[in-house]
C-alpha cells in the first residue's frame, strides 16, 4: 500500500502507526495502535476458534461490525470443510468492514501443548492464504492473547519472528504491507518491547 494511502487510511480510521520497519525482503512491517475492524487493508486476520463461532473478543467485534454475512459464510465453511486447523486458516468475505476479506486463523489455547508451534503455523498459514488470494496488505491482531491465555510477550516473539521468517522464505510474496493492529495498552507495550529487542533498539 503506498505511503499516501496509508496516511489517509490512518486519518480516517484514527489508527496510528507506532513503529515501522522495511524487511530485507521488501515488506513494510508495522505495529499500529487502533481498531482492527477499521483497517483499510486487503484482509484482516480474525483470532478464531476451530468451529468459527465468533462469540467473543476480536471475533465478536469483527462479526458484529461486519454483519451477518461473516458468520453465515463461516458456518458454511465449517459445514463443507470441517473444523479449521491451526496451519490452514479459513476465509470469508468481509461484509460491512472496509477490507475485502477476513482470514480466520485458529490460535492455540495456552496450556494445550506445542502452543508456540501452533501459533507460528497460524501466522504462516494466514500469510500463505493471503498470497493465494493475491493480496498486498494484511493486518493481524495479537492472536491467542485474549481468552486463549497466551502470554503477550511470548506471543509477540512468535508472531513477529513468524512474519519475518515467512517473508524470507517467500521472496516472491505479493504482500507489501503487514500490520499488527493492537488495541489495549498492555498488548501494545509487550509487542513494542519485543520489537525493540528483535531490532536491537534501545529504550
Amino acid at each position: 500500500m503506498p505511503d499516501g494511502n496509508a496516511t489517509i487510511n490512518d486519518e480516517m480510521s484514527m489508527n496510528r502507526i507506532l513503529v515501522e520497519h522495511i524487511l530485507d525482503s521488501g515488506q513494510r512491517l508495522q505495529i499500529v495502535q487502533g481498531d482492527l475492524t477499521q483497517e483499510r487493508v486487503d484482509a484482516i486476520v480474525n483470532a478464531a476458534n476451530e468451529f468459527l463461532q465468533h462469540g467473543g473478543g476480536v471475533a465478536a467485534a469483527i462479526a458484529r461490525r461486519g454483519g451477518a454475512q461473516i458468520q453465515a459464510e463461516s458456518n458454511a465453511w465449517v459445514q463443507e470443510f470441517g473444523p479449521v486447523r491451526h496451519d490452514a486458516p479459513a476465509y470469508t468475505q468481509a461484509g460491512n468492514l472496509p477490507c475485502q476479506y477476513v482470514i480466520h486463523a485458529v490460535g492455540p489455547v495456552w496450556g494445550e501443548g506445542d502452543e508456540e508451534i501452533k501459533l507460528a503455523a497460524a501466522v504462516a498459514g494466514s500469510l500463505s492464504l493471503a498470497d493465494r488470494l493475491k493480496l498486498t496488505s494484511i493486518a493481524f491482531p495479537a492472536i491467542s492473547t485474549g481468552i486463549f491465555g497466551f502470554p503477550k510477550v511470548v506471543a509477540a516473539e512468535v508472531i513477529l519472528t513468524s512474519i519475518e521468517d515467512y517473508c524470507v522464505k517467500n521472496p516472491d510474496s505479493g504482500l507489501m504491507e503487514i500490520r499488527l493492529t493492537l488495541f489495549d495498552q498492555p498488548t501494545i507495550e509487550a509487542f513494542l518491547r519485543v520489537w525493540k529487542s528483535l531490532k536491537g533498539e534501545k529504550g
